[in-house]
């Protein structure tokens, strides 16, 4: 009888972990949906940056790609508060740089 009490007690504790999670985000002016975009926005992130330092070796088709991939994250990035990435804030810089790079070279391409 004593584990399913324990086991009670830690259901109801992650629930409420979760719900305060949930009443936070809200509290901040931001949708759940908009802050998992950011999560996954944030990683990719990462992934771009690290591609960005080769851009200039990309097939056209590796650009567009990351021109999209880019985009989805200027996206996500938009619809939360500036405070929540400060810290990405170099990173995000770097991506967008990159970025307009390559559409001004696609631009003139053209």
């Amino acid at each position: 009888m004593a584990i399913f009490t324990v086991i009670y007690v830690l259901v109801f504790v992650i629930f409420a972990l979760i719900a305060y999670a949930v009443m936070q985000i809200r509290l901040f002016g931001m949708k759940v949906k908009d802050f998992w975009g950011f999560i996954e926005a944030n990683q990719m992130l990462d992934k771009l940056y690290k591609f960005a330092k080769q851009y200039e070796r990309m097939t056209p088709q590796e650009q567009i790609i990351y021109l999209s991939e880019a985009e989805k994250i200027f996206k996500a990035f938009d619809k939360v508060p500036n405070e929540l990435w400060e810290e990405e804030y170099s990173k995000y810089s770097e991506v967008l740089k990159k970025y307009n790079d390559i559409r001004m070279i696609r631009w003139n391409s053209n």
